[in-house]
């Protein structure tokens, strides 16, 4: 139908000035006026030309003042000829209507506030402003200032209006005809195709592009961090445990239970199943000895150690929880060195920003063997970010509950012409180690760092939001680039 009266007029006319109008005398949808002036156009029937209007709409605020009138009349008409306390009459507005009505009316100097009573300074009043919402949602036209006042109070928004001006165009005909695609049977067995008209091939036109799976820029440096571990002769850990015990989590690593990091405004805590029922006994009451205690040349930290809080389920804060695992269990047999690895995801209750998530990932590496110094750390250190493409080391003394000597790890990077923190590492204490069973000549040497630091450096993001979570652009899982390691 819209098509028949857009090709019907110009056979008579030389031009459709405004679509929008033409639409309306017709009493046809101007979206389908609009989708048959597009395909009229893309194959040259017509040639059309933008038209854009600006008018004025009512927000929903706006709608709702047109209907029940403005604040400041409301607030008016609320206040009895002999007045009113504000209490009362608090109580009997909507609180927005109170707040703006209040200050509307008294600015219209309408009403007189007094502490003890709200009272009228004039008889009647006139609703203007619902009068001029009322005029803007039937398409009347009024003056700048009343306009500039309006959505000054976010009554009104504007609003495109868009539409064409139609002439005919090179292909113009009073009647499109359907033109064919194939060439059937039944074309051919009717005689059909000897009239039929054939649609033109676009040998320019692209193919459907093949979809196929594409590897998260996360998991692409990942992988790159795993070849690394394993070329160094590191054993994977088992990371598969996001749910853990604040036991191994924080009392094991001889964390103790009035730590910060413990609080539930920075670990989550599990509701179902809140405390774990799982934990080895004699092992405990080493941790619980040494916490209040100490030993192993220690003072502990002289207070009353809980199990209670020791049993309460969190999402684990560091994958060093599994570590604790695997050395506890390494303790339980004739000691053999080990260089174990995790990359896996971790969880903190934290304000989100362009640097921070509430879940991230963290690298961490160990070796337990005996006799290991700091400068074993070093070195180790050293091989292991040489081959993430930083050769320039440097060192700050930290802290850590469960290492001691500490260091904060900087490199140099040559992309970004600066120093750069890339990970913290240090000694594991032996308030640690010893409880566990090992022999007193072991030592454990160990680092960390997040496994989105390096790649938001590689791949020159820098919003975390952008990288990892529910804002992620596609198109960056589909476009990014192999990750080279050392490169930049």
């Amino acid at each position: 139908m819209a098509e028949k009266a857009v090709l019907g007029f110009l056979e008579k006319e030389e031009e459709i000035p405004d679509s929008g109008q033409f639409a309306t005398e017709r009493g046809i949808d101007h979206d389908d006026i609009v989708n048959v002036i597009k395909s009229l156009r893309g194959f040259g029937f017509v040639d059309a030309q933008d038209i854009k209007r600006e008018k004025w709409v009512l927000t929903e605020e706006g709608r709702t003042y047109a209907a029940a009138g403005s604040p400041e009349v409301q607030f008016f008409l609320a206040i009895p000829a002999e007045g009113i306390p504000p209490v009362e009459l608090q109580r009997n507005l909507d609180p927005s209507i109170f707040k703006i009505g209040r200050s509307q009316a008294v600015k219209n100097q309408w009403v007189e506030m007094g502490k003890q009573r709200v009272s009228r300074k004039v008889p009647h009043v006139e609703d203007r402003v619902k009068d001029l919402l009322i005029g803007v949602q039937d398409g009347e036209v009024i003056n700048p200032e009343d306009v500039d006042a309006l959505k000054r109070r976010k009554l009104i928004t504007p609003q495109i209006w868009k539409g064409y001006s139609i002439r005919k165009g090179a292909n113009y005909a009073p009647e499109r005809k359907k033109v064919a695609t194939d060439l059937t049977r039944d074309y051919l067995q009717r005689g059909d195709w000897k009239e039929l008209e054939f649609k033109e091939y676009n040998f320019s036109a692209k193919g459907q592009p093949v979809e196929g799976g594409h590897l998260h820029p996360l998991l692409k440096v990942r992988q790159q961090l795993q070849m690394i571990f394993l070329q160094m002769g590191f054993e994977e850990m088992p990371t598969n445990n996001f749910a853990e015990s604040s036991f191994w989590n924080f009392d094991a690593l001889f964390q103790p239970q009035q730590h910060p990091a413990r609080d539930s405004h920075d670990t989550f805590f599990l509701q179902v199943p809140s405390t774990t029922k799982m934990l080895p006994e004699d092992y405990v009451e080493r941790v619980k000895s040494v916490h209040e205690s100490g030993g192993y040349g220690s003072r502990g930290y002289g207070y009353d150690w809980k199990r209670e809080d020791a049993n309460k389920n969190v999402l684990r804060t560091h994958t060093t929880a599994v570590s604790s695992r695997m050395l506890y269990l390494l303790a339980q047999k004739p000691f053999a060195p080990k260089r174990y690895y995790s990359i896996d995801r971790v969880f903190r209750n934290e304000a989100v920003d362009r640097t921070h998530l509430a879940e991230f990932h963290q690298i961490e590496g160990l070796v337990c063997d005996r006799g290991l110094t700091l400068g074993d750390l070093k070195g180790v250190l050293s091989d292991f970010f040489s081959r993430l493409g930083m050769s320039k080391l440097r060192f700050k003394p930290a802290y850590n509950p469960y290492t001691e000597p500490s260091m904060e790890i900087f490199g140099y990077h040559e992309g970004l012409k600066k120093w750069v923190e890339i990970g913290n590492s240090g000694m594991f204490r032996p308030e640690m180690l010893l409880p566990m069973g090992l022999p007193e000549d072991v030592r454990v040497i160990a680092w960390g760092l997040s496994l989105e630091r390096p790649t938001m450096i590689l791949y020159h993001i820098d919003n975390i939001r952008d990288l990892f979570g529910h804002k992620v652009d596609l198109s960056l899982i589909k476009k990014n680039p192999i990750c080279r390691l050392g490169i930049e």
